[in-house]
């Protein structure tokens, strides 16, 4: 009873190994096969005159390419992520320039991969959009009107501020409409003592505006106000 158990085992364990062997063999032809295709990320590298323009939108870091080639190319490729430098895609006119132009980047895209055949982008368009980088100065002044003196306390020096003028930075659109000065409020309520605070620029976090600074230094001198003498 024991050695049928056992040649019953012996003959399964040849069939398992058989079919194991089979599919390894069927595996590896199908593998050396060509005509496979697949849909791949590569990184893109936007070339651009970035001191004169700057992009309004975020510009994408990877294009999604169908890519054909043997079981073994793409498979690599389905594993490991590309370890390759970004592809260069020129902008020559960014004010003019709406959409990724697909074909010539799929051109761009088979001169730099060369074991896989780039078929085409699967997005139809990529939007993108530039404006002229502007710079402006701001002129920062201290809102002197509504300081919180403590009572019988009042400002007794000039209103230091470090530093005096910004120099912001972004989209023409954007920058044009900033105002020629800003004040600089005073947060402290009830003050007693000489003030010395670092203040931050509040009205400069938008994400495409780049300022010279994002903190003011502000100082001044505190004086008592004293009372009449009695005659």
């Amino acid at each position: 009873m024991n050695s049928t158990r056992r040649k019953r085992s012996v003959q399964l364990a040849k069939v398992v190994l058989c079919l194991g062997v089979a599919a390894v063999f069927w595996l590896l032809n199908a593998l050396n096969k060509p005509g496979y295709t697949l849909n791949v990320e590569y990184p893109i590298h936007f070339v651009y005159n970035d001191s004169l323009y700057v992009p309004t939108s975020p510009l994408p870091r990877t294009v999604m390419v169908n890519v054909s080639s043997d079981g073994w190319g793409l498979l690599r490729h389905s594993w490991l992520p590309f370890r390759v430098d970004p592809v260069d895609y020129v902008v020559a006119n960014p004010l003019q320039a709406s959409i990724i132009n697909t074909s010539s980047l799929a051109a761009a895209l088979a001169e730099q991969v060369k074991k896989l055949r780039v078929n085409y982008v699967v997005a139809d368009t990529l939007d993108m959009h530039f404006d002229k980088r502007l710079t402006k100065t701001v002129q920062l002044v201290a809102d002197s009107l509504h300081i919180n003196m403590a009572p019988r306390y009042m400002v007794s020096s000039v209103i230091n501020l470090t530093p005096r003028t910004l120099q912001v930075e972004g989209p023409a659109q954007l920058v044009r409409g900033l105002p020629d000065t800003v004040l600089v409020r005073i947060p402290r309520k009830r003050i007693m003592d000489n003030y010395d605070e670092e203040l931050p620029l509040n009205p400069f976090r938008h994400p495409l505006l780049h300022t010279s600074a994002d903190r003011v230094t502000v100082s001044f001198e505190v004086g008592e106000l004293l009372s009449p003498a009695k005659p």
